[in-house]
């Protein structure tokens, strides 16, 4: 992991904790100056600083990958082809704690579920108000056909769009991360941050 979401993390899981910078130096035997350093982004820490921060937070800053951390990456990201929030979230509650790279990767496949879900909620809406509008207005004009065309043909075809972008971008981001590159989940609105 890279400065400056090193520094970033190390600050966030200090005060998840209730540690003091001070507290955190006399944990891992550096001076305060180097943890206001780290956190800031300023330095890189050591390898063995890095170990110790590890140890006296409860995290792996990844100097060593986690076991099978590239097979939890793809589970996850492709656990997002499913449509349903609920799987990333509980593969990412339980591995989260495991490494960096697993919580950062963790957290954009849950927002872009929960994004993708919300668009769901939307097109199902839409797939049974709309059709139930243009009867009521078709039984007024005394027209049916149109109305019955509409909702079979046209109106499911945003929720299958969302399906196939969904399976689109959980392959993609799986491959994506085992290959090391960055992970783009489009069109995702940032719920857990």
């Amino acid at each position: 992991m890279n400065q400056p979401d090193l520094g970033l993390k190390v600050a966030e899981l200090r005060q998840q904790k209730g540690l003091t910078q001070e507290r955190l130096a006399e944990l891992c035997e550096v001076s305060p100056r180097t943890i206001q350093r780290i956190e800031s982004g300023e330095v890189d820490p050591r390898l063995y600083t890095l170990h110790c921060l590890g140890e006296a937070l409860d995290f792996d800053f990844g100097e060593q990958p986690a076991g099978n951390e590239n097979l939890w990456l793809a589970v996850l990201h492709l656990s997002s082809i499913l449509c349903l929030p609920v799987i990333p979230l509980l593969l990412w509650s339980w591995q989260k704690g495991r490494s960096y790279k697993l919580d950062q990767q963790g957290r954009q496949v849950l927002n872009f579920q929960i994004t993708m879900t919300l668009c769901l909620f939307g097109g199902a809406f839409l797939l049974i108000a709309f059709p139930a509008a243009l009867a009521l207005a078709g039984a007024q004009a005394g027209q049916q056909f149109p109305v019955i065309l509409l909702a079979t043909v046209c109106l499911p075809a945003p929720l299958i769009a969302t399906g196939l972008f969904c399976t689109f971008e959980g392959i993609v981001n799986a491959v994506r991360s085992l290959s090391e590159r960055p992970i783009r989940y489009a069109l995702t609105i940032p719920f857990v941050k």
